[in-house]
């Protein structure tokens, strides 16, 4: 690397586990000296599942690809239900769900295996075998974990498609996917108006040609037209279903799911996840990472459209007998304490939410969380981005009271669960810092060419052993898989994050290395310059892109969003100035602040960066838009003054 990341944040704080919670953590300090072998590790893990048949081979590696218990054979179905309801866990809560407008119910785990045969036997008498694709596009409705678990019963690959997406993507993931049957509703609740789900689909499907049946849900009682011989309401669908759906023996290789992630630019890619590796990766993940016990209520906030719903929502918890919470709406519908609301009402004792999330806790205030009684938590969770350490203290003292340990978790897509995370009762957590990486896996920090960097000096961040539940390619397309995932560095997974690692081995992400700017022959990670405005009181959200500069090749704008109360006004911009310097240095100073009530952001929170970019540099705004959840935003920050 010509010029290494140049690593300016400073962050000292350490706090270590709390001891009563640490007394009793399911991972114990020693753990991490007896999974030093990571294939003997994962062999144990995956004898924590039912096996209809028993591997004869942990893994097979053939770079860029593995297979992982090979010959093995199991159903996700089965081990998510079958193997709880023989037992003492057929009548706990497995699934517990509240929608937007406040209506609420609670699924048994013999409830949940009930509606999960009706569906699967329903699927196979539609024609559906396995292998045959089916394709997901509904609200947060408990219908949405239902259809997932019914395709993995009869081996059917699922592609759940977030219930955000425009028609247009909607059709790009079924047309690659080839599906046959679409799952959808008549609408999904959102700020207390419709999403018009079943409206979407139809426009999606007219160039779909391979959908052959349309299962229809009822969740907001709209009238939508029917086509006659396709489409089909769900009810009708599963009347005379079967009441037992036996499950489908799946090899341990067989696909399980695509799930699609789109790049700035080009065609979206789906990324191919098999059945037993990538089950007894979230099952190990979710009970280590959330110290899992058995009067737990886990709450994921993440949309089943995403990976994260797909891993801590659905199978990893179900997988370990959990009580998983699911939430239709928004976080602040009809005010800003409604997660907190939640979590009071069902006692909540684990919370797993986004840093975006948390930022916008902080600037709607924190009078609203101490308006609910949240003893309840014992431990709290980040995923999605770096947290920066001011959220992260927020975070543990607002909501956590000081005594819930937080896990920051770094993963992908592709990675298919957590892959460096704190273990809340074995390690000391630095606010900002992932720490450690997860038993079996193996990160480093290299430079350009492969080699490792010194401790505290930024790189980039590959994986040097394969891991069960990595992708096994993309859907359709095996040399964009190699180019896009292995060419990088030679003989290594290539994140496309940049990274540090420092003098306790822990990792500390800065960003994508898209995101790395060469400011003036430095090249900075833009989430520390976003931390260090972040860090600042007046401040509740910052994004930090580039912008072309003829003298330093690329200049730093600040897009600040400043907390209630607080104006924008000239002086504070060269108070943010001097902060910047002040905390990491005169290099990062940004060159433009521009202040925005808000950031343009997808519905699962993320900061859409490129059309800041875009903003910044003063063109034409281009790209899919179509999963912004405010499209005033846009409008206002490309009518703002620079």
């Amino acid at each position: 690397m010509a010029n290494p990341i140049e690593v300016l944040l400073k962050e000292k704080r350490t706090f270590k586990p709390p001891k009563a919670f640490a007394a009793h953590a399911v991972a114990q300090p020693r753990i991490y000296k007896d999974a030093t072998n990571p294939v003997r590790f994962w062999e144990k893990e995956a004898r924590a599942l039912d096996w209809f048949k028993p591997w004869r081979k942990a893994l097979e590696w053939k770079p860029p690809y593995a297979k992982w218990f090979v010959g093995g054979k199991l159903n996700v179905s089965y081990n998510c239900l079958d193997r709880h309801v023989a037992g003492p866990r057929r009548t706990k809560a497995a699934l517990i769900w509240e929608g937007e407008p406040g209506d609420t119910r609670t699924l048994t785990y013999w409830d949940l295996y009930r509606e999960v045969n009706r569906f699967a036997a329903a699927l196979r008498q539609q024609g559906v075998r396995k292998g045959a694709r089916v394709t997901i596009y509904l609200p947060m409705v408990p219908e949405a974990a239902i259809a997932m678990l019914a395709c993995t019963r009869i081996g059917a690959p699922h592609n759940v498609v977030f219930g955000g997406f425009s028609p247009d993507a909607l059709r790009e993931r079924i047309r690659d996917s080839e599906s046959r049957v679409l799952v959808t509703a008549d609408g999904g609740y959102r700020r207390g108006g419709v999403v018009p789900l079943k409206k979407n689909a139809d426009e999606a499907l007219l160039e779909c040609p391979t959908v052959k049946t349309v299962v229809v849900l009822k969740r907001t009682g709209q009238e939508v037209p029917m086509q006659r011989g396709r489409d089909v309401w769900w009810d009708e669908f599963v009347k005379e279903a079967a009441a037992f759906c036996k499950p489908e023996p799946m090899d341990a290789e067989d696909l399980l799911y695509l799930l699609y992630t789109s790049g700035s630019t080009g065609k979206p890619k789906g990324i191919i996840h098999t059945t037993g590796g990538y089950l007894t990766g979230v099952t190990a993940t979710t009970r280590y990472v959330f110290d899992l016990h058995e009067g737990d209520t886990f709450w994921c906030t993440a949309d089943v459209g995403w990976v994260t719903g797909h891993s801590y929502v659905v199978y990893g918890p179900l997988a370990n007998g959990a009580t998983t919470l699911m939430y239709e709406g928004a976080p602040n519908w009809p005010e800003p304490d409604r997660f907190w609301r939640i979590v009071a009402k069902y006692g909540v004792t684990v919370l797993y939410t986004a840093p975006t999330a948390i930022r916008a806790f902080m600037k709607w205030g924190p009078e609203w969380p101490k308006k609910h009684d949240l003893r309840s938590l014992r431990l709290l969770g980040t995923v999605g981005e770096p947290i920066n350490p001011e959220a992260w203290i927020w975070y543990h003292e607002i909501i956590g009271g000081k005594r819930c340990p937080i896990v920051d978790t770094w993963w992908q897509t592709e990675t298919g669960g957590i892959m460096i995370t704190p273990l809340p009762g074995a390690i000391p957590t630095k606010p900002g810092s992932a720490t450690l990486p997860f038993f079996g896996v193996v990160p480093e920090v290299v430079d350009d060419q492969g080699n490792p960097v010194p401790r505290n000096s930024g790189g980039k961040l590959v994986i040097r052993k394969p891991w069960p539940n990595m992708l096994r390619g993309i859907w359709g397309d095996p040399q964009r898989y190699k180019e896009v995932y292995w060419r990088e560095i030679k003989g290594a997974y290539f994140t496309g994050d940049g990274c540090r690692q420092d003098k306790d081995g822990y990792f500390w992400i800065v960003g994508r290395i898209d995101d790395v700017l060469n400011v003036a022959g430095h090249r900075i990670g833009t989430a520390e310059v976003e931390s260090a405005l972040v860090s600042n009181p007046n401040v509740a959200e910052a994004a930090v892109v580039g912008r072309p500069d003829e003298l330093k090749g690329q200049a730093l704008v600040a897009f600040v969003t400043l907390k209630s109360g607080i104006k924008a006004q000239p002086e504070l911009r060269d108070e943010l100035r001097r902060h910047v310097a002040k905390e990491i240095g005169p290099v990062a100073k940004p060159d433009d602040i521009r202040f925005a009530e808000a950031l343009p952001k997808t519905r699962s929170g993320k900061i859409m960066r490129r059309l800041l970019k875009q903003i910044a540099a003063g063109t034409e705004i281009k790209g899919d838009t179509t999963t912004l959840e405010d499209f005033n935003v846009l409008a206002r920050l490309s009518q703002s003054e620079e």
